[in-house]
């Protein structure tokens, strides 16, 4: 086994609302994609595994060592299946900061 360590830096601020949108769009089209070939199970198997997770933020646009990966691409899956949510079978609730606090009315 390899072992070592990485420095992976804080980073402030938030995702430009130009790169968040088009993550989006791809996100939306690679989880249509992944279900209708593979299946709503090996879509979320893939999004359980931490290093398809990340590399997924990296496809999408994120650089490999930012903060604040996992949330925004969650985010950027969210909104990228809008309103496709059962056609998927898929539903994601919950956010980052404000929208966080909504979760207990989104899982209704």
């Amino acid at each position: 086994m390899r072992t070592g360590i990485a420095y992976l830096p804080l980073h402030t601020g938030k995702v430009p609302q130009w790169l968040l949108d088009r993550m989006s769009k791809l996100a939306g089209l690679i989880v249509e994609l992944m279900v209708g070939e593979y299946g709503r199970e090996v879509l979320i198997e893939k999004l359980s595994d931490p290093f398809w997770f990340q590399a997924l933020g990296c496809f999408l646009g994120f650089d490999w060592h930012s903060s604040g990966l996992t949330t925004t691409l969650c985010f950027a899956i969210k909104k990228g299946i809008r309103d496709r949510e059962k056609e998927f079978g898929i539903f994601i609730a919950g956010g980052k900061g404000k929208y966080a606090l909504s979760t207990p009315d989104e899982i209704k």
